[in-house]
């Protein structure tokens, strides 16, 4: 009976010297499948991470996606009345799959932070990042919207979109939007009862903030939060208090799959 050992088998001397080229293997056979991470440092004065990428050899094929970093926090930025306050969005996503070529290189930035805290009632948008190179035009993945802060006794600080953004924006190939947390508002005189608010993360990276107090004259938003993620605020449960911080959002991350 025949063996699996006994047939198959190729004898290397039986082959012309330039018969077998690239074009003759299927690409498969050369495969090679990775995932590399760019990001900066997660602290509220983060510079991001910029740096050049050589694709390395046999890589055809790679899948790039970007977050941008996230909003700032609000400042307790009101005197003499109760404020309603709404959570910093994450920064925005978009990924992007083209063809490639070894040895092509790629100018790739993941977003750091805005470079201070906000003392303002609305917090400053995020940073955002992107990648230039062979295969790409103007893509990136914008920062998230800042935070709000509001005195006003008619109207509230809305969870809204920032910006209307289309699947195919920014030159990738799908991308995602995002939005200001909720607000809370409850008072009894010049007592702000349960001050709250939930800054929103980045899609896909799952993270989670929550601030709030009670019994707190200033409270900064001065905390570091995940990647991607908006930005802890200012508060005050009380009238009249004013120049609390808020933090600066998480800053970007850029992943990269290729084979």
């Amino acid at each position: 009976m025949a063996t699996y050992a006994s047939y198959k088998k190729v004898d290397g001397s039986s082959i012309v010297d330039g018969s077998i080229n690239e074009d003759r293997i299927s690409l498969s056979s050369f495969a090679t499948w990775s995932v590399q991470w760019i990001y900066g440092q997660p602290c509220f004065c983060s510079t991001g991470c910029c740096c050049l990428w050589t694709v390395p050899s046999n890589v055809r094929r790679v899948y790039f996606e970007l977050w941008g970093a996230g909003g700032n926090g609000h400042g307790a930025c009101s005197n003499g009345r109760c404020q309603h306050y709404a959570g910093a969005g994450g920064g925005y996503y978009n990924a992007k799959m083209i063809d490639t070529v070894p040895g092509c290189q790629y100018t790739i930035c993941a977003a750091g932070v805005f470079p201070c805290l906000t003392n303002e009632c609305i917090g400053c948008q995020g940073c955002s990042s992107y990648i230039t190179g062979f295969n790409l035009s103007n893509f990136c993945a914008i920062g998230g919207i800042g935070g709000c802060a509001n005195g006003s006794w008619q109207e509230a600080c809305f969870s809204d979109f920032s910006c209307c953004l289309g699947p195919t924006s920014n030159g990738g190939d799908f991308g995602m939007g995002n939005h200001r947390g909720g607000f809370h508002l409850h008072s009894s005189n010049c007592h702000c009862q349960c001050r709250g608010e939930t800054p929103t993360p980045a899609p896909f990276i799952g993270t989670q903030v929550h601030q709030s107090t009670q019994e707190c004259w200033i409270r900064c938003g001065c905390w570091t939060v995940p990647y991607g993620h908006g930005g802890q605020g200012g508060m005050t449960a009380y009238c009249g208090g004013c120049c609390g911080q808020g933090g600066t959002g998480g800053p970007g991350l850029v992943k990269i799959s290729f084979l």
